[in-house]
């Protein structure tokens, strides 16, 4: 299944798809939705705190690391739900690697922003 679009209609086609993959992830996804509200404050508190721009880039970096890897985990979600809903041992641990992956960014999303913000408030 070949795509032959090129150019700035493949960029605006790409766009359009990337911009249904969010938005489907508002719409069926709580903890996307949870975790949207918290990155939004967060890079909020990060455009005004008084500090350089790489520490302001690595802050809201780390935390915008957390939606990309959400909206991984809900992809791999739908794909195994779109299975079937028995259980399987390969579903579930693909299920529970994908949930590991967000809260590997959220923990290194949090180590991010006490390590750079102890050193400059100490």
């Amino acid at each position: 299944m070949a795509n032959n679009t090129t150019g700035l209609t493949r960029i605006i086609k790409a766009a359009g798809y990337s911009w249904k993959g969010v938005r489907a992830a508002w719409l069926n996804e709580a903890a996307f939705r949870q975790e949207a509200i918290v990155v939004i404050l967060a890079i909020i508190i990060a455009a005004f705190l008084n500090v350089d721009a790489i520490t302001r880039v690595l802050l809201i970096g780390s935390v915008v690391l957390v939606m990309i890897v959400e909206i991984l985990n809900s992809a791999i979600e739908a794909v195994v739900d779109r299975i079937g809903p028995e259980f399987h041992e390969l579903s579930g641990r693909a299920k529970d690697m994908g949930s590991a992956a967000v809260l590997m960014s959220i923990l290194l999303a949090l180590f991010t922003w006490v390590s750079l913000l102890w050193g400059h408030f100490r």
